[in-house]
């Protein structure tokens, strides 16, 4: 059963995903000290997960309107500032917590007072070794659970910053056991902390207090039952929006659970992921004052193997051109501008990422529309600059790149304005280069027929023996979705002789071959012999039915993924009640494992929303909206949120795509309920694939365990 859209759990004015992380770390954490420090200025110490917490909400300019006039790393000698009061924002390890007591104990502690805030929920023999120590318990001002381990990568996006996941959940190799084991407990933990993030409550020491205080009513109840004498103490409790969200949580099961089957570790990482959340959950409900009781949203987890073709596939919007061909490291961009002093060039870093107008505007628009709409603003700005006229009318032709550039430095007053065109011009030029260059169109069209039945191995064999301009990249990408498809074909030595047509290595083999492990509906050979392990439903063959009322005019863009689809299930309640559990509704019918409650659950198993649709051109009429349009996206932008209904929260093991993303932005106008994806990372296609070739192909089975 789904949750009334109507009732909406965010209430009040609306607030973005990022933005509700920036405003928990700059007022609830840094202002909140304000009050009770008499320090104009202070210090921000970090760790290294934490500063990258930090660095992904806030810039600079922020923390330092906050009051912090230095920042620290924890882990690195630190000049004395016994003046100067100290925030410790740390994750809660015992190491950590060794370092915060050496610099605030003792007669000359490195700073007057101490405000320390936990990334996520302290163990109590950690906060009983603080309380031990009582040269430093006068000298803390406040210590809170901020229960903030995530990094927003978007207004609708987040990470958990689990790069090797692929590799340490999949793998199941003996000795990764304990790895398997750490990246499910930090993996959930931090899950957990993005709906305690939904809320705060902090409570602070009183200027006269010399006594250890925090938020958390379980270390509340645990002081006043006499563990530790609190003979002068004075509650200055700060509750503000204490409005949690405590989702039904949502997963895929593992169907290898039977008598004819073996269970593999990998079959089993959704579930425990899931209760590894529902046990976190449980303990904010009684821990975290004022968290909901009952459900506020929904939770989806699922893991790579749900869709194989996504991560690889050639995705066609700017956004995702930009990170598979420039080489960019993360949202960063270098380029060449003319020096001020007109000599030669220098180069330049920008950041493509939503404060930019122009890149929000476009980066989930097809490359066409994109380059079109560029030429378009191009030309607009030029006949209302009468510079630019004189130049077109000295010369005779049009505005080049590098002459908007020239212009910036003669007309200081559109510096910031043509300082973003030229820049995105100067990319999709670049793109559209690469696009010719690496026959980009041909490689996607085959990619496109491949995943709809349009074309299939006679197709693939022409392709490789015609289109020899092609890269072996290119080639490894195509072989892999084909793979994804056919999985059959690679039974005997029909894939080692595509392979050798196509010019791969076995290197190249290996990303096809660890495929198999991202696989959680399969059965082991019972033969012995190497067996690649896809989805059963995708022995159709590639045909995908289509999907009335979503006709694009993009012949590129067929392709969507099937995380949309199952989005817009979880929205109606009618998950496939077969493939999904909902640890809210426990029934004893699996080995004391939940199963779902829609009311509406289809018996069928989700197939893709890669629908074919009709009509596709490089470039679409002006006048059309399918959703993905920049136009589109901003248009619904502006709608009220105060209308959205309840959110939905989906969780990606094992890499998430841009094409995901940009699906969570679609599905937030279309269902209107904020939809909000999150991963253990944001993988492009190179990176995807450099993941598939470190994975190890050595199976692990429940039964080869003692546990």
């Amino acid at each position: 059963m789904s949750l009334d859209s109507d009732s909406s759990s965010q209430g009040g004015d609306h607030r973005s995903f990022r933005q509700i992380t920036r405003d928990r770390l700059l007022f609830e954490m840094l202002r909140s000290t304000r009050k009770d420090s008499k320090s104009a200025w202070k210090v921000l110490i970090m760790d290294k997960f934490t500063v990258k917490i930090m660095s992904y909400s806030c810039k600079m300019a922020d923390i330092t309107e906050e009051g912090v006039s230095l920042v620290e790393d924890l882990y690195k000698r630190r000049q004395p500032l016994p003046s100067m009061d100290a925030i410790y924002f740390i994750q809660p390890t015992k190491e950590n917590i060794v370092m915060f007591l050496s610099d605030m104990s003792g007669r000359s502690p490195l700073y007057k007072k101490a405000y320390v805030f936990f990334s996520s929920p302290i163990q109590k023999d950690l906060v009983s070794q603080i309380k031990k120590d009582l040269s430093v318990l006068p000298r803390i001002g406040a210590l809170s659970e901020m229960n903030l381990e995530y990094f927003p990568i978007d207004s609708q996006g987040f990470i958990t910053d689990h790069e090797r996941a692929l590799e340490e959940l999949f793998c199941e190799s003996a000795e990764g056991f304990n790895k398997y084991n750490a990246c499910l407990n930090t993996m959930a933990t931090r899950i957990s902390t993005v709906f305690a993030s939904m809320r705060v409550c902090i409570y602070l020491l009183h200027a006269k207090a010399s006594v250890l205080l925090t938020w958390s009513l379980c270390y509340e109840d645990w002081y006043k039952s006499g563990t530790i004498a609190l003979p002068h103490l004075r509650w200055l409790p700060k509750t503000r929006n204490a409005t949690g969200e405590f989702p039904r949580v949502h997963y895929r099961v593992a169907k290898t659970i039977d008598a004819s089957t073996m269970t593999t570790l990998r079959d089993m990482v959704p579930t425990k992921i899931a209760a590894g959340v529902w046990n976190y959950l449980s303990k904010y409900k009684t821990s975290i004052p004022e968290f909901p009781q009952t459900e506020t949203c929904e939770l989806l987890i699922v893991d790579r193997s749900v869709d194989q073709i996504a991560p690889i596939i050639h995705e066609w919007t700017y956004d995702a051109m930009c990170h598979d061909l420039l080489f960019m490291d993360g949202n960063k961009y270098v380029h060449e501008v003319p020096s001020k002093n007109g000599s030669a060039s220098e180069k330049r870093e920008v950041l493509l990422e939503e404060h930019d107008p122009v890149w929000l505007e476009l980066r989930h628009a097809h490359i066409a529309d994109a380059s079109e709409r560029l030429h378009d603003k191009m030309t607009h700005f030029v006949s209302k600059n009468k510079a630019a006229q004189l130049h077109q009318a000295r010369t005779g032709a049009e505005l080049s790149t590098r002459d908007l550039q020239k212009m910036v430095q003669a007309l200081p007053q559109y510096s910031d304005q043509i300082d973003k065109l030229s820049l995105h011009v100067e990319i999709a030029g670049k793109l559209n280069s690469i696009i010719r260059e690496q026959c980009l169109r041909d490689v996607g069209q085959l990619e496109q027929d491949l995943v709809f039945g349009d074309a299939g191995t006679k197709e693939l064999i022409n392709f490789f023996r015609t289109q020899l301009g092609v890269s072996r990249e290119n080639k490894l990408r195509l072989l892999m979705i084909y793979a994804a498809i056919n999985p059959e074909k690679f039974e005997s030595d029909k894939g080692t002789k595509l392979m050798q047509l196509a010019g791969l290595s076995a290197d190249d083999m290996i990303a096809v071959n660890n495929m198999r492990c991202l696989c959680t509906d399969t059965k082991k050979a019972s033969g012995g012999g190497f067996t690649l392990k896809f989805d059963v439903h995708k022995k159709k063959h590639g045909h995908r039915k289509e999907r009335t009322g979503e006709e694009s005019a993009w012949a590129l863009s067929r392709f969507y993924p099937v995380l949309e689809e199952l989005i817009e299930k979880l929205s109606k309640g009618e998950l496939p009640k077969d493939e999904y559990n909902c640890m809210n509704d426990p029934s004893p019918s699996f080995h004391g494992l939940p199963t779902t409650t829609s009311t509406s659950a289809r018996t069928s198993p989700a197939h893709s929303m890669r629908s074919r649709r009709t009509g596709g051109s490089w470039a679409r009429p002006r006048g059309s909206d399918d959703g993905y349009s920049s136009d589109s996206v901003l248009k619904h932008a502006s709608s009220d949120f105060k209308k959205l209904g309840q959110r939905i929260f989906v969780f990606i093991i094992g890499g998430a795509t841009r094409s995901e993303l940009r699906a969570a932005h679609k599905l937030t106008s279309k269902l209107k309920r904020e939809v909000i994806l999150g991963s253990s990372s944001l993988d492009d296609p190179p990176q995807f694939i450099t993941k598939l070739k470190m994975m190890s192909a050595e199976e692990l089975t429940l039964d080869d365990l003692q546990i």
